[in-house]
């Protein structure tokens, strides 16, 4: 059912972005999907390994055994409690705002056609049911005034529906493919591994201990609440074991200097100045006034009243058409007015760094294109992705 304050003024919208049929019955519209049955969200195969078929709850409880679910738990909870708050209040939604959430999610998800769409939601076993549910959660989450506090539900006892929609949730952000990305991971560093490591399983253990503040005489009571046992809790700590000792040797001081230099250019850090400006004639008056008359960006910016910040950004991360502008430019170089919304900006540059290894963010990114690199390489031998790779155009 859809939720009971969900406007009928919605459903077309929500036709129009996923490709449903409709049909009449007395005075109540149903929207109705070929081929797509409710399921358990659960129960819907990610990957499989050694002929092993893994589901979204192993990538899940695997990210749970790892420390990892808490932060999109709790985000999950709020969403929830905004949801039940509103029918609380009988609040109506924005008639408009399924439209811009539909079309942003057709957006994200890179789904030109409703054939696309259908197949997308039908590969992951959602209904439309799911995809309204699921964009009502985000609407309320995004537009409720007042603070949401979500009860002080742990993941590890909430009741069977609720972590069932929290499976769906995953599923629709597109989170689930990241955990199964990492499950993958893992069970490639085992499959591969050729020697148990005894030492580096008891670390795992230890680090579990450390992380979920269990003592080892709980440890039964916690993996018997998520339905597992000690065997699987074995796999999990072989598998993270594998996993980290790949990582070692992987992540070593020349490994790290070779792909550094691959990214000196990428990761150099630009430091800049801004000028928000709202027409053309605005933005030559101003780029005169700092180019001709010597005024500061921030003079130009008082006299004329106009938005003034100082910002950092990373060279990478300069949208594509505008890459060589902002290579070019030297330091203390203003550039030509950029297009930004219905205004314009100027930018200033005032500082190029280039990365460093001693810098924790520039390590941090160079490790994690190494790690992701040799895995992609690693599972192809030994994981068969089944869960459709999550497409984003961002």
């Amino acid at each position: 059912m859809f939720p009971a304050n969900l406007p009928t003024s919605w459903w077309p919208k929500i036709e129009a972005t996923i490709g449903s049929t409709f049909c009449t019955k007395g005075n109540t519209t149903a929207i109705l999907m070929a081929d797509t049955q409710s399921v358990s969200h659960d129960d819907v195969v990610v990957c499989v390994c050694g002929g092993k078929e893994y589901k979204a709850r192993d990538a899940i409880d695997a990210a749970l055994f790892r420390g990892e679910v808490q932060a999109p738990w709790t985000e999950f909870l709020r969403r929830v409690e905004a949801e039940k708050r509103a029918e609380e209040l009988e609040l109506e939604f924005d008639d408009d705002a399924i439209d811009e959430a539909a079309e942003s999610f057709r957006y994200q998800h890179d789904l030109i056609t409703a054939e696309e769409t259908e197949q997308w939601l039908s590969a992951r076993g959602l209904t439309l049911d799911d995809f309204s549910d699921y964009l009502a959660r985000q609407y309320w989450h995004g537009t409720l005034d007042e603070e949401i506090e979500p009860e002080d539900v742990d993941f590890t006892s909430a009741p069977p529906e609720l972590r069932e929609l929290f499976s769906l949730e995953l599923l629709l952000s597109g989170e689930l493919n990241r955990l199964t990305t990492q499950l993958m991971w893992r069970l490639a560093a085992l499959a591969s591994n050729t020697k148990e490591n005894p030492e580096a399983i008891e670390a795992e253990r230890q680090k579990f201990f450390g992380r979920t503040k269990i003592g080892a005489g709980e440890l039964s009571g916690w993996w018997n609440r998520i339905g597992r046992h000690e065997q699987w809790f074995d796999e999990m700590l072989a598998t993270e074991a594998a996993y980290c000792q790949r990582c070692e040797a992987l992540l070593d001081p020349q490994a790290r200097k070779k792909e550094l230099a691959m990214l000196r250019i990428p990761l150099t850090r630009l430091e800049a100045e801004v000028i928000e400006l709202e027409s053309p004639d605005a933005a030559r008056e101003a780029l005169f006034c700092i180019r001709e008359d010597g005024m500061s960006m921030e003079e130009v910016a008082a006299e004329g009243r106009y938005p003034f910040r100082r910002t950092a950004f990373l060279q990478e991360n300069v949208p594509s058409e505008l890459q060589q502008k902002f290579l070019s430019v030297a330091v203390g170089d203003v550039l030509d007015p950029l297009p930004r919304g219905e205004g314009f900006e100027l930018y200033r540059i005032t500082r190029k760094v280039e990365p460093q290894l001693d810098d924790p963010s520039v390590q941090q990114r160079i490790d994690q294109r190494l790690v992701a690199r040799h895995f992609s390489e690693l599972t192809s031998k030994y994981v068969e992705p089944r869960l459709p790779a999550f497409v984003s155009v961002e």
